[in-house]
């Protein structure tokens, strides 16, 4: 039986840090996600079709079905910048 524990625990503001990744991996993690979560935002704002998708972007169906999936660890954080400006995005890096 599970019980009635209603603890909380405030998160550092990054997911992957609080699942215990090390720190600069979940940044890299983090910014990934990001990227393929503003992207996806878009190509559905497109209102294109998997195939259509494929064509502007330059990759191959499948990939795009992966992208559209969440299936962050098969596109690198390069790709991710790539494919966010190919869908008409400009992603920028801040420091």
């Amino acid at each position: 039986m599970i019980g009635n524990d209603t603890r909380t625990i405030d998160g550092s503001g990054n997911v992957f840090v609080d699942l215990g990744f090390d720190p600069a991996e979940a940044e890299v993690m983090k910014l990934r996600a990001e990227v393929m979560i503003r992207t996806v935002q878009r190509l559905k704002e497109q209102g294109w079709t998997q195939a259509e998708t494929a064509r502007q972007l330059g990759i191959t169906q499948r990939r795009v079905s992966r992208l559209i999936k969440g299936k962050v660890e098969d596109l690198s954080l390069d790709m991710l910048l790539t494919l966010a400006a190919r869908a008409g995005l400009h992603p920028e890096l801040r420091f």
